[in-house]
């Protein structure tokens, strides 16, 4: 069945096939397209990648740390937000080659030798205070035939498993500083508070070293009339001793009188005379001896009383001079006894009995002679060892006590200027409490939490939370718009490649120029109205729209698919087979000033001025500015199309009579 539609450079007649073709392109380019390329990592199943791990783990802290495993594993099975869908395959370098030749693998990530040592460089340099940290790299390598997009999603996967794991290395580093400074401050305040400790400590000191002087000045006076007292002992003591000496001497004296005067007693026993002579002398003798005695005894009790006052110097000493004074006594009381003797009145009446009363006396007086020379002996002993001795120690012990007082009063200014520098210390320690004090509250402090939050943070500062799902797709959301807008174009551009933009009776018919464009146009406009719905729904099946979304995408689309059937039947009736030419090219410059925006400016300005601007802008979302656009190319495009009609109508007579 035939339409009363002009064909393009035919006579034959357009058919409902042709129509439906014409209205069908579209569709179908744009549902084949956006089936094609709408969320393209959701099949990524179907491509397969290779891992080659070649890494060489390393021992931190004495733990094995396999981070190439580690990063094999998390490309092979994914993150917790967002699963692996590509198939990979654990390979070796030679299966990878042969792989990536015969098409097996479209891609091979290979993670070197030296990833983990390099990952972990950072984190060991900063725990040693030094060394030279180096970044790990990863290698993705793709077939030199592979598809244009395959190198993007590979490399894209690779690049955000490298960022993650160096946000999660990062993130370890970082806390581990965090929980350094957290120790660094505990461990200042602890040196504060032992600071504090020492500049009470030293205060303490310094006021105990104040004290020092005061007593170690006594100490030297002590020390100082200990000494003078020490001299004067020994000074008494060398006195002590002669006279010692001299008592010795007169007990020596008196046991030869007395050893005598009892050897001169026993001869003369046989005579009366000679023997009351001789027992008046010895009465005188015994009498003297006894005075003598009782005042040696005298001196020796003196001598043993000096000696024995406490503190006592030498018990042995006193002890001695006890013995004679004892043995003095009582050869005192012997000489007086004799004395008394001699002298009774009953020794001359009993003259009988004096013989052996002699004998007697002269055994006593022998006895009492050995004892005075005995008491002369000790005597003798006392002077030279024990007195001498304690003199000699006394005249020590001054010598000591002076030293004693010297060494105390260079002790009072050595603790002087102890206390002054112990002060000194007490306030430079306390300076340095305040400092370390101040410097530990400087420091910040986390708990384990706060640590791994902020090194989360920190590791990774800056995210993106965009509304819309493209995040995660190659194609962002403004890939439908385009390829709706674009193939609204070429299926204006397909309606006139099919039908003519004007009548072939334009010079001879009878109806206004603005009639003919209109009757061209409006079969055109109706195939390109009914491709902006066809695409609307197609999209719609892909993208599920909501539905203010999609009536919005609708009504553009429709009112699109009008305006440029209005443009190009305006360059094809302006400019003919050129205009089609020109069509096509205004199609590949949609498409390239769509896909980025690193386009060189002057391109970009071409773009924006092109019939397509206002179409993709209102199908990415609806507005007035994009609606009057369209309308305005169209309402300028048919009144071009009617100026071209107009100058169609007029002729020369050459061409008409060329044409009969």
């Amino acid at each position: 069945m035939t339409l009363p539609i002009e064909r393009a450079r035919s006579r034959k007649p357009i058919t409902w096939l042709t129509i439906l073709g014409v209205l069908l392109l579209p569709a179908a380019v744009g549902g084949i397209l956006v089936a094609a390329l709408q969320n393209p990592t959701e099949r990524l199943d179907s491509m397969t990648a290779a891992i080659v791990n070649l890494d060489e783990p390393v021992t931190i802290d004495g733990q094995l740390t396999p981070l190439g495993r580690q990063l094999a594993s998390g490309l092979v099975e994914g993150s917790d937000d967002l699963d692996s869908n590509l198939t990979w395959v654990i390979s070796n370098e030679d299966d990878a080659a042969d792989g990536l030749a015969d098409g097996s693998y479209q891609a091979v990530i290979t993670i070197p030798e030296e990833f983990s040592a390099a990952a972990t460089s950072a984190g060991t340099a900063i725990a040693d205070g030094g060394g030279d940290p180096e970044q790990a790299t990863i290698t993705v390598t793709t077939p030199e035939d592979g598809l244009v997009a395959d190198d993007l999603i590979t490399g894209q996967i690779a690049d955000v498993a490298a960022s993650t794991m160096g946000t999660m290395l990062s993130e370890a580093t970082t806390e581990n500083i965090l929980v350094g400074f957290t120790t660094i401050g505990d461990q200042i305040g602890e040196a504060a508070d032992g600071a504090v400790k020492l500049a009470n400590g030293a205060r303490d000191a310094a006021t105990g070293a104040a004290a020092i002087p005061e007593g170690a000045t006594k100490l030297a006076a002590g020390a100082g009339e200990l000494g003078a007292g020490a001299s004067s002992l020994a000074s008494g003591l060398d006195t002590i001793a002669g006279k010692t000496r001299e008592a010795a001497a007169g007990a020596g004296a008196i046991g030869a009188g007395l050893t005598d005067g009892g050897a001169q007693l026993q001869q003369n026993v046989g005579g009366t005379q000679q023997l009351v002579g001789a027992v008046q002398g010895a009465s005188a003798s015994a009498q003297s001896a006894a005075g003598g005695s009782l005042a040696l005894a005298g001196r020796l009790g003196t001598l043993a009383a000096t000696a024995c006052t406490p503190p006592v110097a030498d018990q042995a000493q006193c002890d001695l001079l006890r013995s004679l004074a004892a043995d003095a006594g009582a050869v005192a009381k012997d000489a007086g006894t004799a004395s008394g003797v001699l002298n009774d009145a009953t020794v001359a009446g009993g003259i009988a009995a004096l013989p052996g009363t002699f004998s007697t006396l002269a055994s006593s007086m022998s006895q009492a002679g050995a004892g005075a020379t005995q008491l002369a002996g000790g005597l003798t002993q006392l002077a030279d060892q024990g007195i001498g001795a304690s003199a000699t120690g006394a005249r020590g012990l001054a010598s000591g006590a002076t030293q004693l007082s010297d060494g105390a009063t260079a002790l009072a200014d050595g603790t002087t200027e102890l206390a002054t520098g112990l002060d000194t210390l007490a306030t430079g320690t306390g300076d340095l409490a305040g400092g370390l004090r101040t410097a530990a509250d400087s420091l910040p402090s986390f708990s384990d939490s706060e640590s791994t939050s902020l090194a989360s943070v920190i590791a990774d500062p800056v995210s993106s939370n965009s509304s819309n799902s493209s995040t995660n797709t190659i194609f962002g959301p403004t890939a439908i718009p385009l390829l709706a807008a674009v193939v609204l174009w070429f299926g204006g551009l397909a309606t006139f490649v099919v039908m003519r933009a004007h009548t072939a009776r334009t010079l001879t018919s009878r109806r206004s120029s603005a009639t003919l464009t209109l009757r061209a146009f409006a079969p055109a406009a109706l195939i390109g109205a009914g491709q902006g719905l066809l695409v609307s729904l197609i999209v719609q099946i892909v993208a599920s729209y909501d539905a203010a979304t999609w009536w919005a995408f609708a009504g553009t689309a429709v009112l699109a698919g009008v305006a440029f059937a209005a443009v190009n039947q305006a360059l094809v009736a302006l400019f003919g087979g050129v205009g089609r030419w020109i069509s096509a090219l205004v199609g590949v410059l949609a498409v390239a000033t769509g896909l980025i925006s690193t386009v060189p400016d002057w391109l970009a300005g071409i773009g924006a001025a092109l019939p397509t601007a206002p179409a993709f802008a209102g199908l990415i979302a609806g507005s007035g500015s994009a609606v009057a656009a369209l309308v305005v190319w169209g309402v300028l495009s048919l009144v071009a199309t009617t100026l071209a009609v107009t100058l169609r109508r007029t002729t020369s007579a050459k061409a008409v009579l060329a044409a009969a």
